[in-house]
């Protein structure tokens, strides 16, 4: 027997006592049209049946997939007791677990199959922070596509991805899995991410959910301990650290897992003002909403519920649909209804929309057309998707130095390659790699050595020891080379879930390592790999050149390589600010202003550290090129805009100066400087990322609406005020090329976020 629809479904699972000539009915109901079927299937649930919905078990562990589906886990599936597992993988055994759920069931309704893939499934892409550095939506596109492509020929339905939390302390160890410290760009990330993954029709069999996290500010946790508090006002969780979800709404997000963390006070998991309120009444969204592992039942430890039926009742009414693992709902859920049976049409529309989405993917039509073992076998680590991973690497690149000696000299230089993290296949992955493999990747040694004859390598130093009987080693082979090519930074483990780290330096004897090659007087680069930015003052100074090339995945090696020689012009930006040392973060560039600015003069109280500079390192959207970019001067489609319905174009011509092609990220900020709360000194509001030809010019013009300067008002409302607005166009948020200002007239309310609105973006009349 197999289930064909939903109908076949219920009439093919008729319990026994059931009237043949109502289940008909039933059967018949069910086709009239989607609503009335989630509704038919709904009243024929038991309690029991309807909490099974709700739970979400592991079928394994993410090393070790499918390993816990025993018996015992079919017996569950049988009663329908589970709605989703995860730590699930392959068309072929999930098609069996699959066939359980719907032809052994009482009611056999399909099962939702999930994972984290979050920057691959077998093709591993750059992590997403270093995705967010090539400042192209389509890179992060095209990687949840093929993404998308391999997990659902792998039998997945869902993924737990993308991470959108904004950070701005780099201490925070999942910064690796978002887009930076920025609401605008995050949000475009987000949002290219959400439809990359779920593509224009959710039904289509190469498309998954997207499950976008962490809903709240898990981002924001105090000191960039992972699961600490965040402690922010309102303005703050509003205009930044939402947009990005609420961007990804916009989007058609079909899924939120909530934080681990408190705002506030309040644990997300339970906060029903952030999750009921805002997101689905507010925001109009009415998808499905997962916990995070076991975050249901940490409800207890956060100290705001006092047993299990608590925790469960309390996670219901805030709006969490699905219980991740913890089984609280699975065990508890049913005692909190009966003590409180107010809940019990908040358990229905749980169920409602946890079916809405199975039936969005087809799962009641054809619950097997995610299990095609041909499909699987033919899509994963496909040429085109390697090359797909090759370009999205080479447009991670960030060149933050250059004096000068890159590219290198191709075929004509002795290269000392020097450091662990260069031969280093594992770190490449990144924290979250699904099911990459190391034998999967090129790593730099290895394309470095296929590409010129002249290359020593030397380990020199790792990343996790105090040992530094190898530096002597690597000082040897530095002095006999022309250059060295040192990969330093951090191991895939140093960043990533709970792998906040209370010092931004380099870990292990690296610094060591530098100063001994530093000391041989042969020109260095430095590549510094890692999933976080880091305080690298020394190498800063002394090195050459310093690449970020963050961990890129399958094919950084070649990535890599192809820009030191010039192969490719690096053209990425950073979406991180780097500080010059750990005591000096948060070092946003959207900070807001003090009526003492920081001043380089000592003498003076002014709002700085006495002993390091008042600048970062590097600062958001720094990258420089091979090539040089001049810019012309701002043109404005008009000196005014109404506060309602109005449009401003603000045009800029950005010319090649240089002898070699390239990618230039142009970016437009805007200020408002006198508003009724105080506006920081500068928010991103638009970018594109231009190629341009030796003595190319293009034209690149934004468009604005006053919605988009909006502001998060005293009142608690989405406010545009009148008054002038300062608009900024540069290379980085320190590097600003030209300057203009308009004015807004009149008063008009917003409707959402600003840096959740994209800008309308025109290339020399192509649009982007």
């Amino acid at each position: 027997m197999v289930a064909v629809t939903a109908a076949s479904a219920l009439a093919l699972s008729a319990p026994v006592g059931v009237n043949a000539q109502n289940d008909t009915s039933a059967a018949n109901d069910a086709q009239t049209g989607q609503e009335i079927e989630i509704d038919v299937l709904l009243a024929r649930m038991t309690r029991e049946e309807k909490i099974g919905q709700l739970v979400q078990r592991m079928g394994g562990r993410s090393k070790a997939l499918n390993s816990r589906l025993g018996p015992e886990e079919l017996d569950r599936v049988r009663r329908g007791e589970v709605g989703s597992y995860l730590h699930v993988a392959g068309a072929d055994p999930l098609r069996e677990l699959q066939r359980v759920a719907v032809e052994e069931s009482r009611l056999g309704i399909p099962l939702l199959f999930s994972m984290d893939v979050v920057h691959g499934y077998r093709t591993i892409f750059p992590v997403p922070i270093a995705m967010a550095a090539s400042w192209d939506p389509e890179v992060a596109r095209e990687h949840a596509e093929i993404a998308a492509r391999e997990a659902s020929a792998a039998g997945l339905h869902w993924t737990f991805a993308p991470m959108v939390d904004i950070a701005r302390d780099p201490r925070w160890g999942r910064i690796v899995e978002g887009s930076g410290e920025d609401a605008y760009l995050g949000s475009r990330m987000a949002e290219a991410q959400v439809r990359g993954f779920q593509g224009s029709d959710l039904s289509a069999p190469d498309t998954i959910v997207a499950g976008t996290k962490h809903f709240g500010a898990y981002g924001a946790a105090e000191g960039g301990r992972d699961y600490a508090g965040a402690e922010l006002g309102e303005r703050s969780l509003r205009e930044t650290y939402l947009a990005p979800f609420r961007a990804a709404a916009e989007a058609g997000t079909a899924s939120y897992m909530t934080a681990f963390n408190a705002v506030d006070g309040v644990p997300t998991t339970g906060n029903a003002a952030l999750l009921r309120d805002m997101l689905r009444g507010e925001w109009d969204w009415d998808g499905l909403v997962l916990s995070d592992w076991r975050a249901v039942e940490e409800l207890m430890a956060h100290g705001v519920a006092a047993d299990r039926s608590g925790a469960a009742a309390l996670a219901l009414r805030a709006g969490v649909d699905m219980d991740m693992v913890a089984d609280i709902y699975a065990d508890d859920l049913a005692a909190a209804i009966e003590a409180d049976p107010s809940l019990e049409p908040l358990l229905d529309q749980a169920v409602r929309r946890i079916l809405k989405v199975k039936q969005d993917l087809g799962l009641f039509a054809d619950p097997y057309r995610y299990h095609d073992t041909a499909r699987e076998k033919a899509v994963m680590l496909s040429p085109e998707h390697r090359e797909a991973a090759r370009r999205s690497a080479a447009n991670s690149l960030v060149l933050l130095k250059n004096e000068g000696v890159l590219p290198l000299i191709r075929d004509a230089q002795r290269i000392a390659l020097v450091g662990a993290l260069a031969d280093d296949a594992l770190s490449q992955l990144g924290s979250w790699r699904a099911r990459g493999e190391e034998a999967d990747v090129v790593t730099l040694k290895a394309a470095l050595e296929a590409r010129h004859g002249g290359v020593t390598y030397v380990r020199g130093a790792d990343t996790r020891s105090d040992d530094t009987s190898g530096i002597a080693e690597a000082v040897r082979a530095a002095e006999n080379a022309d250059v060295i090519v040192a990969a330093l930074g951090e191991d895939f483990d140093w960043s990533g879930e709970a792998r906040s780290r209370s010092s931004l330096e380099l870990p292990g004897k690296q610094r060591e390592l530098f100063t001994g090659l530093e000391a041989t007087g042969k020109p260095i680069v430095v590549v510094l790999m890692g999933g976080r930015p880091l305080a690298i003052p020394e190498i800063a100074e002394s090195a050459d050149a310093v690449l970020a090339s963050w961990l890129l995945g399958v094919e950084a090696g070649p990535a890599i390589v192809d820009a030191l020689f010039g192969f490719t012009n690096p053209g990425g930006k950073l979406p991180v600010s780097f500080p010059r040392s750990t005591g000096q973060i948060p070092v946003n560039y959207d900070h807001l202003p003090s009526g003492r600015p920081a001043d380089p003069d000592l003498s003076k109280d002014t709002a700085r550290y006495m002993d390091v500079e008042i600048t970062p390192q590097y600062a958001f959207g720094h990258g420089l090129s091979y090539s040089s970019f001049d810019y012309g001067d701002i043109r404005l489609s008009g000196a005014r805009i109404p506060a309602s319905g109005g449009r401003i174009a603000i045009a800029v011509d950005v010319t090649n100066s240089g002898k070699v092609a390239g990618d230039e990220v142009v970016q437009l900020y805007v200020r408002d400087p006198v508003a009724s709360v105080s506006r920081p000194v500068k928010q991103l509001r638009g970018f594109a990322r231009v190629a341009l030809a030796p003595g190319e010019r293009r034209t690149v013009t934004f468009t604005l609406s006053p919605e988009q300067l909006a502001l998060w008002n005293a009142g608690g409302k989405w406010a545009i005020e009148p008054g002038r607005i300062e608009v900024m166009v540069g290379s980085a948020s320190d590097d600003i090329r030209a300057r203009s200002a308009f004015e807004i007239i009149g008063e008009g309310r917003g409707r959402m976020a600003p840096a959740a609105i994209p800008t309308r973006v025109e290339v020399s009349g192509q649009k982007r």
